[in-house]
Parts: structure tokens; C-alpha cells; sequence
């Protein structure tokens, strides 16, 4: 029998933003942390706010908080004295503002991971500045890595900057902080930027600029679609494969699966540069051959490390046949985090009853949703007694506290 997720009874604060900070409590939430997000309420009519422009809420909880009223910023510092791990995605000096930055609340809370997010550095030329994902890819030196020859540098869309340079590794910084809690009984400040964050991923090829790997312009080098064994072929039907036959015993088998065995490339004709146009002629010919589905047969179950691409659509269609039913990012096989699917089968799966949506169709969390039972459960609170609402938003009923 599985034990708990992993991160049960850690207790988390997500400020409202967009991708990389809601990633990152969306990865705690579903090791089973319990993560409150901290909403807007209507400043008008009092009425509910509207969902947040975030599809990246499974398993958490909302509650509607006005920072600027000083009832409000009280029941969240509250809240704080409570939380393991605050997550701040705003730029510097906008909590401080509020007397929600780092010094104030691990004043109250010694034991707080206070983890903060930004895209440019925070001690960088561009530190004031607006920005987006492609942005902190351009300054990083990663975007000019990315694209084909003779065209401008291409955004990965909005997941390499956001969601792994960003989003993941606060959490991989939020975890190392937890660990060293364990041994100093003291939280402290993290911080992780998308400018940082996207360098470290892209070491390997910053590295490998000095080797015969990466020494070339954009889109000319073995792993950026220069090499014609490491690219992607459009078949008869108008779809992909991807291949990525780099080894010599792999690309052989690549070759006699397309039929052309026999003209020398599987003998190393392939690693002369020169003949690289030839090549990439002859495999695109013969993948536009035969459909994408009768490539499947011909290589999947081979080692020519040839795969059909597929599309999301596809893969809601057919989750199963497909490998497309979605899953935790990694399995522990003795505490697995929660399920995504709602037919979770074993740990590799994720446990409990997962949500809906099936990995595909995220929803939006109403604001305040959840957020009477989150105070109930983190603190013993209930309304009337040490809080109210007050056009719309929660408020600290208790002024000494303020």
C-alpha cells in the first residue's frame, strides 16, 4: 500500500501570477502539498472576482485577499506564520510594499521558505525591466541557439523560459531549502531567476560550443536540425517522424528500414559533412514515401531511434495506444504524488482520485474557493470569529494583529 505524497502537510503560498510561479505550486500541489493562492477580490460590488487567467490549479484552493487594505495584508501575514513555503513572483520591492517581504515575515515565521521569482536577475542590467520568456531567452545566450540555418532565432513558445528555467527550478531551489531546514530548523530566502535558469540548462551546449558538437552557426550543428540524422521528415500524409539515429548501429538500422543499405552511408559515408545535402535528400524522399502510419510499422519496436510525432489532439484521442494519458512528471514507488487521471491504476500513475480534465483541460480556480477550509485546517479559524469579509475579500477580524 502506498504511503503519503511526499510533500503532505507542507503548506504553501502562491501569490496570483501567470505560468512560471502557478507551475511551481502546481508541482508542490501534486506531491501533495497544500497550496492557498492568494487572489483579488472585486474592488466594485463586492461581488466574487472572476477566475484568474491560470489553468495550472489542480489540487489547490483559493482565497480572496484586498493586499492593499491593511485587515487584508494582516490575515495574510497570519497566514504566513503557518505556511512552509510563500512563493512571490512579483517584481522586487512589491511585497516589501505591502509588509509581505522576506524580513518581515521571517520575523514571525523563522521556519518560512520565502521563494521568490523573477525573469531577469534581480541584481542585472535589465533588473527593472518588463519582460517575457523570449526576452530572458534572448539575454541567457540560449535563443540564439535555437532555430534553423538562415532563419531568425525560434521561441521554444513559452516552455523553456516560464516553465523549466522558471517555474521548476524554484521548486528544485524550494525543495533544497526544505532539505536544509531538516537541518538547521530554519527557512530562508530563495530566489530563482528565468535569465539564470535557462543559462544552467543550456550548459551542455555552451560547453559543447568549443567541440565539433556545437562549433557551428545556428542550425548547422549535430543537434539543432543541421545534421540530417537528427531532424524531423514529413511523411505522405503530410505528418512527422522524428529520428535521432546518431550511433552508427542505430543509424544502420535506420537505413535499411528506408532501403538505403548498400550505398555506403551505414559504412560512414554519413560523417562527411559534404555528403549531409545527398543524405537529407534521399531520407526526405523516402519518408514522403509511405504514410506516417506505415513508418510505425516499419520502426517502432526497432532500434533506429525513428518515432512518429504526434500531436496533442492525437494523443487525447487515443491515450492509451498512443502513451498519451498524462502522469506525474516521476514515479516514487513508495509515496507516489497525486493522480492526474481520474483511473489511476498504481504508483507510476500517481494515487487518489485524480481530477478532471484528464490532463488535457485545465480549469480555472474561482477565487475564494476552498479558502474557508484551508483557514480551518492551517490555522483553526472560522468566519465571524477571526475573520470576515469585507467587499468581497477576506479581512483580519483581530486589530492587535495588524
Amino acid at each position: 500500500m502506498s504511503g503519503q505524497p511526499p510533500l503532505q502537510g507542507i503548506r504553501v503560498i502562491e501569490f496570483a501570477g501567470l505560468a512560471p510561479g502557478p507551475f511551481a505550486g502546481l508541482m508542490l500541489a501534486d506531491a501533495g502539498a497544500s497550496v492557498l493562492r492568494i487572489d483579488r477580490p472585486s474592488s466594485s460590488s463586492g461581488a466574487p472576482a472572476p477566475p484568474a487567467d491560470d489553468l495550472l490549479t489542480r489540487h489547490k484552493r483559493s482565497v480572496a485577499v484586498d493586499l492593499k487594505n491593511r485587515r487584508g495584508a494582516a490575515l495574510v501575514r497570519a497566514l504566513a506564520t503557518r505556511a512552509d513555503v510563500l512563493i512571490d513572483p512579483f517584481r522586487p520591492g512589491v511585497l516589501e510594499a505591502l509588509s509581505l517581504g522576506p524580513a518581515e515575515l521571517l520575523r514571525r515565521n523563522p521556519r518560512l521558505v520565502y521563494a521568490r521569482l523573477t525573469g531577469f536577475r534581480r541584481d542585472g542590467r535589465f533588473a527593472a525591466m518588463a519582460g517575457h520568456d523570449i526576452n530572458y531567452l534572448a539575454v541567457s545566450g540560449v535563443l540564439a541557439l535555437l532555430g534553423r540555418r538562415g532563419a531568425p532565432p525560434t521561441p521554444p513558445a513559452n516552455l523553456l523560459g516560464d516553465f523549466a528555467a522558471g517555474g521548476a527550478m524554484l521548486v528544485h531551489a524550494v525543495l533544497m531549502a526544505l532539505l536544509a531546514r531538516e537541518r538547521t530548523g530554519r527557512g530562508q530566502v530563495v530566489e530563482a531567476n528565468m535569465v539564470d535558469g535557462a543559462s544552467y540548462l543550456a550548459s551542455f551546449a555552451r560547453f559543447a560550443r568549443r567541440t565539433p558538437v556545437w562549433d557551428r552557426p545556428r542550425g548547422e550543428n549535430l543537434l539543432d536540425s543541421g545534421c540530417p540524422f537528427y531532424d524531423c521528415y514529413e511523411t505522405a500524409d503530410g505528418r512527422w517522424v522524428a529520428v535521432g539515429a546518431l550511433e552508427d548501429r542505430f543509424f544502420a538500422r535506420l537505413v535499411a528500414g528506408l532501403g538505403l543499405q548498400g550505398q555506403g552511408w551505414e559504412r560512414g559515408r554519413r560523417h562527411d559533412r559534404a555528403q549531409w545535402p545527398e543524405l537529407r535528400r534521399l531520407m526526405a524522399e523516402a519518408f514522403r514515401s509511405r504514410t506516417r502510419a506505415e513508418w510505425e510499422r516499419v520502426f517502432v519496436g526497432t532500434d533506429a531511434c525513428c518515432t512518429p510525432v504526434y500531436d496533442y489532439g492525437e494523443l487525447e484521442e487515443d491515450r492509451e495506444g498512443k502513451e498519451g494519458d498524462q502522469r506525474p512528471a516521476v514515479t516514487l514507488r513508495d509515496t507516489p504524488l497525486l493522480a492526474v487521471r481520474r483511473d489511476a491504476r498504481d504508483a507510476s500513475h500517481g494515487q487518489g482520485p485524480g481530477v478532471d480534465g484528464e490532463g488535457y483541460a485545465g480549469r480555472r480556480l474561482e477565487p475564494g474557493c476552498g479558502a474557508e477550509e484551508t483557514l480551518k485546517e492551517w490555522l483553526g479559524w472560522s468566519r465571524g470569529d477571526q475573520f470576515e469579509v469585507e467587499a468581497g475579500g477576506l479581512v483580519l477580524k483581530d486589530k492587535a494583529q495588524l
